[in-house]
């Protein structure tokens, strides 16, 4: 049974940096593209970023380029979100999930809980 556990968020200042991280467990994701959502209230479950399986290939939604960083350690099947640069609207819960491709980034498994992060202005 596949599961994904995410860790890393909470309360910062807009301008500040998080670094969120993704346990994925049940089965082997070293071969696997892996992708960050997030989740803002009332607000449909959005792509924030994605990694293929070696780290070569990354994709990013416009609204986080230049401020958000994946990565991936494939020997603890963990995918990081280094988030720099927060701003108010990046509030939500965000969410990791294996993706079909960096460019076909449908996810595959349900959603683990999140973690939260809220920005403050």
């Amino acid at each position: 049974q596949v599961q994904l556990a995410e860790s890393g968020g909470g309360l910062v200042q807009a301008g500040g940096s998080l670094r969120l991280s993704c346990a994925a467990s049940g089965r082997t994701f070293s071969s696997a593209a892996m992708g960050w959502f997030r989740q803002a209230p009332g607000k449909e479950r959005e792509f924030v970023a994605a990694i293929n399986w070696n780290g070569g290939i990354k994709s990013y939604a416009d609204s986080v380029k230049g401020r958000f960083t994946i990565s991936r350690g494939n020997a603890k099947n963990m995918v990081y979100l280094q988030m720099n640069s927060l701003k108010p609207e990046d509030t939500a819960v965000y969410y990791c999930n294996e993706v079909l491709s960096t460019e076909r980034t449908t996810s595959r498994w349900n959603w683990g809980q999140g973690t939260q992060v809220t920005v403050s202005s």
